[in-house]
């Protein structure tokens, strides 16, 4: 079994906004995301809470950057989060994961 690399870090979850189609809504869809943890942006856009913040962090996040955290909605998360740094988790991180990893101090996968 693999190390989970993304249950230690959650940078990404700190360091971008996350917008996504008001169709992930759970009020929109069965299992979407919560519509208390997005903020409307446009008629059809949705942002997850907090991801606009300075400095930000998703409003699902749980636990402390870099040592043990979670995603307090993992299974209903937008497509963004599900998009992101596809393999992350098996210990190949992308330009993007490699700069959110640099801003909490981290080191590249």
């Amino acid at each position: 079994m693999h190390e989970d690399h993304c249950t230690r870090c959650g940078a990404c979850c700190a360091a971008y906004r996350v917008d996504f189609h008001r169709a992930e809504l759970a009020s929109c869809e069965a299992g979407g995301v919560p519509d208390a943890m997005a903020v409307q942006v446009t008629a059809m856009l949705r942002r997850m809470r907090g991801t606009d913040e300075a400095p930000p962090r998703c409003a699902a996040l749980e636990g402390e950057i870099g040592r043990s955290v979670r995603c307090s909605i993992y299974s209903s998360r937008p497509s963004p989060c599900r998009d992101f740094a596809p393999y992350a988790a098996l210990g190949i991180g992308d330009d993007a994961c490699r700069r959110a990893r640099l801003r909490h101090g981290l080191p590249p996968l």
